[in-house]
């Protein structure tokens, strides 16, 4: 960033204006830009088309995830009507304005149908690019989201509060511009999610065929053997340590410090019965187990009682264990033994838990062998996801910069 920008930002910043700026109601911007309700670039369109029963409809994902062929398992309703949608429009959900479920209709969706739950509206004389990120930044969707609602208990933005909503652009060659930068920052980004996504398929493969023996690595070539998990795994029940930090177990991040998931003062908690997890202990969500929410700690600390703490044998591996109960079909076990008529109140406590068997191999070396390369594979998927982050914040500066004019192009 050079002097004179992080000079402009600073000027901004004390509320002045620097040469060449003007203020507007929007906020700053240079002086040749223009500010107008979107109505002088929006005409929503309404062509007639047919019924929810035989429609060919089209949904918009929320969080500027695009425009989409919708699939239905039942026809919908002969009484409900359906617009004819074109390729170029811009499409948004009234109930998801507050989640960014914005879109420009592509060409192979040209045709489709929605209801006016989903408006759309012909782009005159703007870029479409550069209007469908102007309205996926935080500050666009959800400041005037919030106006339109006025508090409704519904939260839903109609086409008559969308247009009356302010834009703010430049000549339509710096649009242009604008758009191909952002644009390009957009493929990056899908470049590295598919890539990340890419990566979590191999290690799925490679975790089925490394926890089921179907492929050994060299230099083992003992048997497998079944164990009895209540064998191996001892609950810890340990409870009034309530100097020790607060943790909880998630499914996707492991044991981590509350603090680092949520906001609210847990000062005020009566931590008496909330129970001990030493680090190198596998605790799991007693009533979420068979959804995947177990995890090795990595920490010692204390966790509601909602959870179950296991104390791994000596002679096993935790970690491979805690990969093996991520596996789809050790979920799926955990599941069938959860007691609970209805699955939100399923649960599988450490008596049920037990009994359960599991087939691994009797080399603990192997066993680490294994958790070995399924963490390798884990720090790799971490690294492209830091990656993935930074340019996610790369693009949203670049958005502040360039849709304000504080960088010109």
């Amino acid at each position: 960033m050079t002097p004179q920008i992080k000079q402009r930002i600073e000027q901004i910043r004390r509320g002045e204006v620097p040469d060449g700026y003007k203020k507007t109601k929007a906020g700053v911007i240079p002086s040749e830009w223009e500010l107008h309700p979107l109505s002088k670039h929006l005409t929503e369109s309404r062509i007639p088309g047919t019924n929810g029963a035989v429609a060919k409809k089209l949904t918009v994902k929320l969080w500027n995830k695009g425009v989409f062929e919708k699939r239905e398992v039942h026809e919908g309703s002969e009484s409900t009507t359906y617009y004819k949608r074109k390729a170029g429009q811009l499409i948004y959900s009234k109930l998801d304005f507050l989640n960014c479920a914005f879109g420009i209709i592509p060409d192979h969706l040209n045709g489709y149908e929605s209801t006016q739950d989903l408006p759309c509206f012909d782009i005159n004389d703007v870029d479409p690019y550069y209007l469908l990120t102007y309205a996926t930044q935080r500050n666009f969707y959800t400041h005037f989201g919030m106006i339109a609602d006025g508090g409704r208990k519904a939260r839903r933005v109609g086409p008559e509060d969308m247009l009356s909503f302010p834009l703010i652009y430049p000549s339509l060659p710096e649009q242009e511009k604008i758009a191909e930068i952002l644009s390009a920052q957009d493929k990056l980004i899908a470049l590295k999610e598919r890539l990340i996504e890419e990566k979590k398929r191999q290690k799925k493969a490679l975790m089925q065929q490394l926890l089921t023996g179907k492929k050994r690595l060299p230099g083992f070539s003992s048997e497998w053997v079944d164990v009895k998990l209540g064998d191996v795994f001892a609950e810890r029940v340990e409870t009034n340590c309530q100097d020790l930090e607060l943790l909880s177990v998630t499914g996707t991040n492991g044991v981590v410090p509350r603090s680092t998931i949520e906001t609210k003062d847990n000062s005020s908690e009566d931590k008496s019965k909330y129970l001990k997890i030493c680090k190198g202990d596998i605790g799991y969500n007693t009533m979420r187990m068979w959804q995947g929410v177990s995890a090795l700690s990595e920490y010692e600390g204390i966790v509601s009682p909602a959870y179950t703490i296991l104390i791994p044998s000596p002679e096993i591996s935790a970690k491979y264990f805690s990969y093996l109960f991520k596996m789809h079909a050790v979920i799926f076990l955990f599941y069938r033994f959860s007691q609970g008529i209805v699955d939100d109140t399923r649960s599988l406590k450490y008596y049920e838990f037990a009994k359960l068997h599991l087939n691994i191999p009797s080399d603990k070396k192997e066993q680490e062998a294994i958790a070995d390369i399924l963490t390798i594979a884990d720090k790799e998927i971490e690294i492209l996801q830091k990656d993935l982050d930074q340019e996610k914040q790369k693009k949203k500066a670049l958005m502040q910069l360039l849709l304000m004019g504080i960088v010109r192009v």
